[in-house]
């Protein structure tokens, strides 16, 4: 089964030659690096032992959260929405992280 993505598509285990899997399994570890990190500084990283990198037959990166229970994943998921509705309130007020603020050249 895969999504409209491709991103749901078989593990690769049968390498083709003209897939770059390496690309795809590099982008899933930097990742799945950035979540652990962030599970580490809020003291979850033991609720997601699953975590890793992985990549599918066409060449996708994936990141498996693994088995996790599910006041994990509710924790998890209202850490997003939480992240979520503090970048739109900083929309709305002009204060987004990637709004860069000039300094003036001396």
């Amino acid at each position: 089964m895969t999504d409209r993505r491709g991103v749901v598509a078989k593990r690769a285990e049968n390498l083709a030659p003209d897939v770059p899997y390496v690309r795809g399994w590099n982008r899933a570890r930097r990742g799945a690096g950035a979540l652990a990190d962030q599970l580490v500084l809020l003291g979850l990283d033991s609720d997601f032992p699953g975590l890793m990198a992985d990549v599918n037959v066409a060449g996708d990166g994936l990141v498996h959260l693994g088995a996790v229970r599910p006041e994990a994943a509710e924790l998890l998921a209202g850490l997003i929405a939480a992240g979520l509705q503090e970048e739109l309130h900083g929309v709305a007020s002009g204060t987004t992280p990637t709004t860069r603020q000039e300094t003036p050249a001396a």
